[in-house]
Formats: C-alpha cells, structure tokens, sequence
C-alpha cells in the first residue's frame, strides 16, 4: 500500500529529505507522495520513515486508494533500485 499526506500536513520539511525513494515532494498546498514510488521502505527500513519523523499523528496514512501486498511493494523497491 502507498502512502498518503493528508490535509493535516504543516509543510514542517521533515519527511521529504527522509524518503529513500524520492517519493515525497510538495504538491500546491502541502506535501504529496507518489505512489508509483512508494514502497513504504520495504528494501531500506523496517517501517516507514516519513511516518517516523512527522510531529503530526495521523498526518500519514495508509492510501486507502492504493492497497499493494508486500510482494508488489518489494517488486517496485527492485524496479526502483535494480542491481547494478
């Protein structure tokens, strides 16, 4: 599943530095994930950073919009970062 920045966002700059698959970037008024590119970090991180550093609870979510397996998601970590 991707995540997804909601409206609770305060553009603090903490996540976007932190996504090791250059996923996060700010949209027109707050920060957004693309979800071709999130992989939750699986193949980087036990668990995903942006929800890590964010100082707003509940700012990111599951993409209700966007379920993925683990499976899928590790397909686009290699996809992402081919060996090589």
């Amino acid at each position: 599943m991707a995540l997804l920045i909601t409206k609770r966002c305060i553009n603090c700059d903490m996540c976007e530095p932190e996504c090791p698959n250059e996923a996060i970037s700010m949209g027109d008024e707050y920060y957004h994930i693309d979800s071709g590119r999130c992989t939750e970090c699986i193949g980087h991180y036990d668990a995903p950073t942006c929800q890590k550093v964010c100082p707003i609870d509940n700012t990111i979510i599951t993409d209700p919009e966007r379920t993925e397996s683990p499976d899928r998601l590790w397909e686009k970590f290699v996809q992402l970062h081919p060996a090589g």
